[in-house]
């Protein structure tokens, strides 16, 4: 049974910083993309970061210069780094991957900024 279990949201101020952490766990043959996607009230989720294996992360506009994902292939761990966050950046942020080729999702965490 694989799964992923994110950590680290919390409430901030803006301009603060938070760092999420995403462990995927179980039956782990093959990992490839890791991703972060965030879903705001009355709106639909949307990607963050992408971070495929060996290939460049790819970042949403809004989070360009402000946003930094990363992984630990040893761990099974994909992280994002949030600075300089902002009231819009307040949202469930999910982790996502695609494992033994098959798709899996975090259960999220609320990350909200107050201004």
């Amino acid at each position: 049974q694989v799964q992923l279990v994110e950590s680290g949201g919390g409430l901030v101020q803006a301009g603060g910083s938070l760092r999420l952490s995403c462990a995927a766990s179980g039956s782990i043959a093959r990992i490839d993309v890791m991703a972060w996607y965030r879903q705001a009230p009355g709106k639909q989720r949307e990607l963050v970061a992408s971070v495929p294996g060996g290939s460049i992360t790819n970042y949403a506009d809004s989070v360009k210069g402000r946003f930094t994902a990363s992984r630990d292939n040893a761990k099974n761990t994909v992280f994002l780094q949030m600075n300089s966050l902002l009231p819009e950046d307040t949202a469930v942020y999910y982790c996502f991957s695609v494992i033994n080729h098959q798709i899996y999702w975090g259960q999220g965490t609320q990350v909200t900024v107050s201004s």
